[in-house]
């Protein structure tokens, strides 16, 4: 009777455990610590002509994006910066806070993920009275093809 007794006793300690294990996996995590965890970098280029456009994304969590995008125009000043953004679905909206001809400048940019590039997208802008430049309307939105960057290795 002892045994059966003990055996019980340890039987419910376990079941018990297991369900406080269960319910503390079900603790989210503050979206802060997703957020900053790197989950992976990864690289793309387009070269049109005589320009170069480089972009490297570092992907935190699901969905939220920072990295460095370049370009590189033939004969023309080149505009480099950094680029802070989400990806919702298949789509990465990012601002891009860049210098050009010594000047720095902040504009919305959209690209549109396809299996293993990128397309940007471009509209209608305007901008505040503090020089951002956004999309007047992000349903107007065009991906014609135009500038696609391809995946590549990334560079150290």
């Amino acid at each position: 009777m002892k045994k059966v007794i003990l055996l019980s006793a340890i039987f419910i300690s376990v079941l018990v455990s297991c369900k406080n294990e269960k319910e503390m996996e079900k603790v989210p995590v503050s979206l802060d610590e997703i957020d900053l965890k790197l989950v992976s970098e990864e690289c793309y280029s387009a070269i049109i002509k005589k320009d170069t456009i480089s972009m490297s994304l570092n992907l935190k969590g699901s969905q939220v994006v920072s990295g460095n995008l370049s370009y590189k125009f033939f004969e023309k000043d080149k505009n480099e910066g950094s680029l802070v953004g989400v990806i919702k679905q298949d789509t990465l909206f990012a601002e891009y806070t860049f210098m050009s001809e010594g000047v720095s400048s902040v504009r919305q940019i959209v690209f549109l993920k396809q299996g293993n590039t990128y397309v940007e997208g471009y509209g209608d802008v305007v901008a505040d009275d503090k020089g951002k430049v956004t999309f007047k309307d992000k349903k107007q939105l065009k991906f014609d093809g135009n500038v696609v960057l391809t995946k590549v290795a990334c560079k150290i």
